[in-house]
C-alpha cells in the first residue's frame, strides 16, 4: 500500500479516497497519539486533533447521511447540533442538555425498552425520532438496519470508545478511519475501543500523511 502525501488531493480527489464501497455502510472515525491515547490532557479528542484530522473528519460529516453518537461522548465532548441528522445511543434514553433545543427532527433517539428516560424522550422527540431496540442493550443490528431504511445508508460513527467496541461485537462496522498525530501523551487515557474483548482482522485501504500525520482507513472483518 503506498503512502500517498494528502497536500496532494484536492477535494474532489480526496472524496474519492473516502468513498463508501457498499450499502449501507458504517464507518468509524477516530484520532489518537502514537501511543495510544484518543484524547488529550483535558479529557478531550478535540485537544489532540490538527489541520489534516479536521479536514478529513469534515469530509466524512459531508459525506454521510446520519451521525452516530453515543450519548456519553456527546455529552464530554459538548457536542452542538451538527448540520446532517444525529442519532443519539444511550441506554438511559436521556437526550443530553446541550440538544434539548435542537430543530424538530434534527435528533433521532436509539434507545431501550428499560430507559428511565424514554417516557420524556418519546414526548420531545416524537415516537417517530425514538428507536426502541431491545430490552437493556441496545440492538445495534437493528439500529443499522433501521437507519438504512429511512435512505441513511452511509453512517458516520465518531464513537465514543465504549459504543465502537460495542459496534465491533456486534459486526455492525464496515470501517475504521483512524488519524494518528505525531504526538505522544503519558498517563491514563482512553484508547479508541473500550469495554469489550474482541480480536477482529482489519484490511488497510489507504494511508495518507500530511506533517507527520497519518490517517488511515480499514476495512473491518466481521466479529467471530
Amino acid at each position: 500500500m503506498e503512502l500517498v502525501g494528502m497536500r496532494d488531493l484536492d477535494d474532489e480527489a480526496l472524496a474519492a479516497a473516502y468513498a463508501r464501497r457498499g450499502e449501507p455502510w458504517l464507518r468509524v472515525n477516530f484520532v489518537s497519539t502514537v501511543d495510544g491515547a484518543a484524547q488529550g490532557g483535558d479529557g478531550l479528542s478535540k485537544s489532540i486533533n490538527n489541520a489534516a484530522d479536521k479536514r478529513v473528519f469534515n469530509l466524512l460529516r459531508r459525506q454521510a447521511d446520519c451521525l452516530v453518537v453515543g450519548a456519553g461522548t456527546l455529552r464530554a465532548e459538548g457536542y452542538d447540533v451538527p448540520r446532517l441528522p444525529l442519532v443519539v445511543v444511550s441506554r438511559s434514553g436521556q437526550v443530553p442538555e446541550g440538544l434539548v433545543g435542537a430543530p424538530a427532527g434534527r435528533i433521532t433517539m436509539a434507545t431501550v425498552a428499560s430507559a428511565p428516560h424514554l417516557a420524556e424522550t418519546t414526548a420531545l422527540l416524537g415516537s417517530e425520532n425514538t428507536l426502541v431496540l431491545g430490552e437493556d442493550e441496545v440492538d445495534l443490528v437493528a439500529l443499522k438496519a433501521e437507519l438504512a431504511q429511512r435512505g441513511w445508508v452511509d453512517q458516520l460513527s465518531e464513537g465514543g470508545p465504549h459504543l465502537f467496541g460495542s459496534m465491533v461485537a456486534a459486526g455492525v462496522v464496515d470501517e475504521l478511519c483512524h488519524t494518528i498525530v505525531p504526538r505522544l501523551i503519558g498517563g491514563a487515557h482512553l484508547r479508541i475501543m473500550a469495554g469489550v474483548d474482541v480480536d477482529v482482522a482489519l484490511e488497510p485501504v489507504s494511508l495518507l500523511e500530511q506533517d507527520g500525520t497519518l490517517l488511515g482507513r480499514w476495512l473491518v472483518s466481521p466479529a467471530g
